[in-house]
């Protein structure tokens, strides 16, 4: 009887386990899917990073090329190089701990021949878009090879001199294109090229594909870069992105990329998360 009644129990925890909570329903609903950007956890081989984004319960990674394997691939790293059978190995290991890598970035081509083998690993790894900073002269390339692969290029905005550093610049490389070409909206790195966030997301209305989504610091003297604070806390207006978004009726992926308390930042990400929630719960 005591075994069968534990046995009851065990069901029962295991169901409150998998209910998702309410706001994050109704951003999954929305379309809206928050992930990780492996780079928040750069310190640590991607083995490990798999297994902090399961504890912090999300269901998406992006991966940057680079990210040491770890475990029994050792020093081997995510990119265009890895061989059939670690790729899909690897695809795998994510998937038994409920997580899909939905990209990589940001990724840099060293030559234009490189495109297509990035375009090959992406397809093969089930990628939906790649993160990255294309040259001004690759985009007939990059276009055709993403109608070709049927995989989306989303394009990071790095600091000066990036040359896709604000808005402006993206929409008239993309200008007349495939709408699978667009933006992967770090919202941080414009506000600290002192462009305002919100108004760069309107100027890219119906070309935002994913975000590298944060909230940062005040500017300090004496200070070289604003640094990731808790979403909510910073000068982001973390609530104001999200009706911006709302109101443009973005379906994409949110990649978390938290780049302070590099050594233990999961506890921060998670009052992240819960910010999300929160305001997914309130404005959706």
């Amino acid at each position: 009887m005591i075994r069968h009644i534990y046995k009851i129990m065990i069901a029962i925890v295991c169901c409150l386990l998998a209910i998702p909570s309410e706001a994050q329903t109704k951003a999954e609903k929305n379309g809206w899917r928050l992930g990780m950007q492996s780079y928040s956890f750069h310190l640590f081989p991607l083995t490990e990073a798999l297994d902090k984004t399961q504890e912090l319960g999300l269901k998406y990674i992006e991966i940057y090329p680079g990210h040491k394997l770890g475990g029994k691939w050792g020093d081997k790293v995510f990119d265009f190089n890895l061989d059939a059978q670690t790729q899909k190995e690897i695809k795998e290991l994510a998937a038994s701990k409920g997580i899909k890598i939905v990209g990589t970035g940001v990724y840099v081509a060293e030559k234009s021949s490189d495109w297509e083998k990035m375009f090959k690993f992406a397809k093969a790894m089930d990628l939906e878009f790649i993160t990255c900073e294309p040259a001004l002269s690759d985009w007939d390339l990059v276009e055709k090879l993403s109608k070709q692969y049927n995989i989306k290029i989303s394009v990071h905005n790095h600091p000066q001199p990036s040359d896709y550093w604000k808005p402006e610049n993206l929409l008239k490389a993309i200008s007349g294109r495939s709408q699978s070409l667009g933006s992967c909206s770090d919202v941080g790195h414009w506000r600290r090229e002192g462009l305002n966030q919100i108004d760069c997301l309107k100027q890219l209305k119906g070309r935002i594909i994913s975000l590298h989504f944060k909230d940062i610091a005040p500017k300090k003297a004496g200070e070289n870069e604003q640094h990731d604070v808790i979403w909510g806390t910073g000068i982001l207006d973390v609530k104001g992105m999200l009706k911006e978004l709302k109101s443009q009726n973005f379906k994409g992926v949110f990649s978390i990329e938290y780049e302070y308390n590099w050594e233990n930042s999961v506890p921060d990400i998670k009052e992240c998360i819960q910010y999300f929630n929160k305001t997914a719960n309130e404005i959706l």
